[in-house]
């Protein structure tokens, strides 16, 4: 196997592409370094990412120097194309994922990569060198008419060709000359004997026509015809790739591992489905009109419910599911990768899973609440089950969490979680009340009430003049006031007015101790310890956060400036990864939903606002 050069590529420096069921990272340079197949939280075939020695790679590139490198999406698509360009002339390599129809029961998954030659001739070389299994599975590889098979111990690969290929060792290579306007064809089926026993270019085409058609369809939903119509189709069709659609789950990021800060050990694995997550992209796509994959949440949702059963804690909602709607999800640490850039450790699972927050609750609640309103409407058996896990939350919300951060410094009576738990009682009394569903309104908004006051009383700090991260707590002599970028949602979820004076001093205070420029840190690490080393990069949902608080305070010009910078930080295909570095480099997972929800939210208020 020949050396990746440079071994890394920053992680910006990618596009994705995918089938509603898994997902691929595509290089500006032709390398797909990260793939898994075929699940989102299946282990890797081509991990390289994580470690460009053991990790495994296909790259498709031109045998002489590249002058320039441009990559973007066919129009209105997730179909990627990325153009070399040489002395000698320029070449296309367009990468996708076929996507024929929705809920299609005879999907088969394919990775299609088509290399054409656009101006002048080009001498190219392939690579495709598999490591199954996180690079700890072994392979062989078969010859066969038409490609090759590469066979593990748990999975068979077959790559197609209509160029020929050589073996080196389990790697496959090879050489290939194109002429102005020819091509040359690579097809990965993850089935184990497709029926094909050769691919040709009119197959192609068809599968490229039918994936444009499938992609342009969906997006044709959207109602969204405001000034920032680019970035926000293309944050929709990122949050529709990490859809699974066979179960209706939604995962946080394809990938696992991708470090908040260089070098330091805030590595995790996002292939799963937060709920919170998962409940902030459907409130993102209910407002751009997708009714659908609320719809299907919901169902996946309801199965999770019936299936788990309660947690550690005896709640009835976990923080985080497998895509199969499972609660289980042990952390292990995969000690044979370097990670990115020497950023170890490498963990797939999460232990975060078994952690108390309980600001699920209201991120559920609300999500639901919106599908009821602008959606089809929840069911008796959705409306039965909510309030059973309503009635847990009465008698629960007034304890110390980890909240959404995640922390891992213990618990804490986060302010945050406070406001979501009001979130979750103020919805059910909504609902009750517009559909004349069944509850205890009278207890039920006594218990609202109740945590209303708290949050004014404790959770607003009159010294610092701005809620802050935590309860105030006279007893408890290690109190001191934190502030967090969580609490710019408040009148967002409408607990608190924007032009409340204790808002507006609250935002002055997080603009003033969070933000720099437009980067928003989520809280100061150095002030609140959270039980890990290191700094991390600020969060770019809490940048769009930022966004949305000034507009709804009325801070239209500094709105629409902060919007536009935060656009500059997008790569090249408008994809964010979930942090940006004070130098603007992406860090953490690539792409992460929770940005891109929170783009849409901050793009279509803002729009909204100004007409």
């Amino acid at each position: 196997m020949r050396p990746l050069d440079p071994p890394y590529l920053p992680i910006a420096e990618h596009g994705v592409i995918g089938d509603l069921r898994t997902a691929a990272l595509v290089g500006t340079d032709g390398r797909i370094d990260w793939f898994c197949a075929p699940r989102f939280d299946s282990p890797s075939v081509f991990g390289a990412l994580l470690d460009p020695d053991k990790g495994g790679h296909w790259v498709i590139a031109p045998q002489c120097d590249v002058a320039s490198r441009q990559q973007f999406y066919f129009p209105d698509t997730n179909i990627l194309i990325t153009r070399m360009l040489t002395e000698d002339g320029m070449v296309e390599v367009q990468d996708f994922m076929p996507v024929l129809r929705e809920r299609d029961t005879g999907h088969r998954q394919r990775l299609v990569r088509r290399v054409v030659s656009v101006r002048g001739g080009m001498r190219m070389r392939v690579e495709i060198a598999p490591r199954m299994d996180y690079g700890r599975g072994r392979h062989r590889v078969e010859t066969r008419p038409g490609g090759l098979r590469f066979v593990g111990d748990s999975q068979t690969l077959t790559l197609l060709s209509d160029i020929p290929l050589h073996l080196r060792d389990t790697d496959a290579w090879g050489e290939f000359s194109l002429g102005e306007g020819q091509s040359a064809l690579f097809v990965l089926d993850t089935a184990g004997d497709p029926a094909e026993a050769a691919v040709d270019e009119k197959d192609a085409e068809e599968l490229f026509e039918a994936t444009v058609a499938f992609w342009r369809k969906w997006l044709s939903q959207s109602r969204y015809t405001g000034r920032w119509r680019e970035m926000v189709n293309r944050s929709a069709l990122t949050l529709k790739l990490l859809t699974h659609e066979p179960s209706g789950a939604l995962v946080a990021a394809p990938t696992l591992g991708l470090p908040e800060r260089l070098g330091g050990e805030r590595n995790w694995d996002y292939r799963h489905v937060w709920i919170r997550d998962a409940a902030f992209s459907l409130y993102a796509l209910l407002r751009l009109g997708f009714t659908n994959e609320a719809g299907a949440f919901i169902g996946w949702l309801t199965r999770c419910l019936r299936q788990t059963g309660a947690g550690e804690d005896g709640g009835p909602l976990r923080v985080m599911y497998t895509i199969d709607g499972h609660a289980d999800l042990p952390e292990e640490e995969l000690d044979h990768l370097a990670g990115y850039r020497g950023s170890r450790p490498v963990r797939t699972g999460n232990s975060a899973a078994g952690q108390l927050q309980l600001d699920i609750y209201g991120e559920l609640v609300d999500s639901i609440y919106l599908f009821n309103k602008y959606g089809t409407g929840i069911s008796h058996d959705s409306w039965t089950d909510l309030c059973g896990v309503l009635e847990w939350l009465l008698g629960h919300w007034d304890q110390p969490d980890e909240s959404i951060w995640e922390t891992r410094a213990g618990k804490q009576d986060h302010t945050y979680s406070r406001v979501m738990s009001w979130v979750a009682v103020e919805r059910m009394v909504r609902m009750a009340r517009q559909r004349g569903l069944p509850g205890d309104l009278s207890r039920w908004m006594a218990v609202r009430d109740r945590i209303y006051r708290q949050i004014m009383d404790r959770g607003w700090d009159p010294d610092t003049g701005a809620f802050v991260q935590r309860l105030r707590d006279s007893e408890d002599g290690s109190w001191r006031p934190l502030l967090d970028a969580s609490l710019l949602l408040m009148p967002m979820v409408k607990l608190v007015s924007p032009t409340d004076p204790r808002f507006r001093s609250t935002l002055e205070a997080i603009t003033e101790g969070l933000v720099a420029d437009t980067l928003v840190f989520r809280y100061d690490p150095a002030l609140a310890p959270d039980g890990l080393g290191g700094a991390e990069g600020t969060f770019s949902i809490c940048s769009f956060w930022w966004v949305e608080a000034l507009t709804r305070t009325g801070r239209i010009g500094q709105a629409r400036l902060a919007l536009e910078k935060m656009f500059t930080y997008a790569n090249h295909v408008g994809q964010y990864a979930e942090q940006i570095s004070l130098t603007g480099e992406h860090l953490g997972n690539f792409p992460q939903a929770f940005t891109h929800l929170a783009l849409i939210s901050a793009a279509t208020n803002l729009d909204r606002t100004m007409g």
